[in-house]
């Protein structure tokens, strides 16, 4: 099937699903259509996008090839499995699910459908990530063994009071929002080790406050009433190999704004930007005298979301799962972070066998 045969539709119709029928109408494939239980969601995106809207996820998926799921967290389990049975190819955005147990539920309907499922990680397409992944391929930086992964926001809460602040319907906060880019990055250049040993600990230390002090806010402030997630997180995790990854996560903190991995090597090391277009790598040499050696690559700017989709859509058109962004890939990120909850909360180190 060629790209201009593959037809696709939008389950639901927020902000990132408006995000990605954007770029999809860039893109050689068709956009048919769109889902979503709100009326006025349904409205607003058929006007943006002159497709038809529907409020019963089966008459999109009687029309089309793919899909993207872009509704809260806690609804991706009902429209991904409805997808599968469906035989609809399914683009999911992060995380997995709002639950280990959903994720899991979810992993087993996938590997029994005849479509497959991509997960929406699309800062592993960004030039940076590209360009490091080109040279760690090469063996430039040796064996890896500690990632340091950021991802914080001096102040950024997204709308106290939206679902993102809702633990029934997130699953989580800053973990589950914006952690889970850095931690499923530091996974990937690290070659996805298996994971033996999570320490972590969350805090809600702003989003609870009534003095919560911040200059712009994605969506409506409601208070500290509606929000009950943690707004900052720190984890260390040991890999089966000795490997280490140090996390941190914050929504707010006071400090400024990263989202900076910093990966060290046997033989190099490097530092980029999560979904940035420039990388650092870090060398040292005892030829010609011993000297470190700083290379900064300027990597040709892309969008990370559009590079993302087409190989979605390139697999949809040949009829193959693309062999990154899998659902297994999204599993393992989903039991750390079950496992970064249950430390904190236990208050002690848990053992992932």
């Amino acid at each position: 099937m060629s790209l201009e045969d593959v037809r696709v539709g939008v389950v639901g119709l927020g902000g990132i699903g408006s995000h990605h029928a954007e770029r999809l109408r860039e893109s050689d494939a068709r956009l048919v259509g769109g889902m979503d239980i709100d009326a006025d969601a349904r409205a607003r995106f058929a006007e943006q996008f002159d497709v038809p809207t529907y409020g019963d996820v089966d008459e999109l998926f009687d029309r089309v090839d793919a899909a993207f799921v872009t509704t809260p967290n806690r609804f991706h389990e009902e429209y991904a499995v409805r997808a599968f049975e469906s035989g609809i190819d399914v683009l999911l955005e992060k995380p997995l699910a709002h639950t280990l147990e959903s994720a899991e539920r979810i992993a087993d309907a996938a590997a029994d459908a005849d479509g497959f499922c991509m997960l929406g990680f699309h800062n592993r397409f960004a030039g940076s990530t590209e360009a490091f992944t080109h040279y760690r391929r090469e063996g430039r930086f040796g064996d890896i063994t500690h990632v340091e992964a950021n991802f914080l926001r001096r102040r950024g809460i997204p709308g106290r009071g939206s679902w993102f602040t809702d633990l029934d319907v997130a699953g989580g906060g800053a973990l589950v929002d914006v952690g889970v880019h850095a931690l499923d990055l530091a996974l990937y250049v690290m070659g996805h080790p298996t994971v033996v040993e999570v320490s972590g600990q969350t805090r809600a230390e702003f989003g609870t406050s009534d003095e919560y002090a911040f200059v712009e806010m994605w969506g409506e402030d409601c208070g500290p009433d509606g929000f009950d997630v943690e707004d900052s997180a720190t984890a260390f995790l040991r890999t089966a190999d000795g490997a280490t990854i140090s996390l941190e996560v914050a929504w707010a903190a006071n400090r400024p704004d990263t989202r900076e991995a910093v990966v060290r090597g046997t033989d190099a090391g490097a530092s980029f930007d999560v979904g940035g277009d420039e990388l650092t790598i870090y060398e040292a040499d005892p030829g010609g005298g011993n000297h470190l050696a700083d290379t900064e690559i300027t990597t040709r700017s892309r969008d990370a979301y559009a590079a993302e989709q087409r190989a979605f859509l390139e697999a949809v058109g040949a009829g193959e799962p693309p062999e990154r962004n899998t659902v297994d890939e999204g599993l393992q990120v989903q039991r750390i972070v079950d496992a970064i909850y249950r430390s904190a909360e236990d208050g002690r180190a848990v053992r992932l066998d």
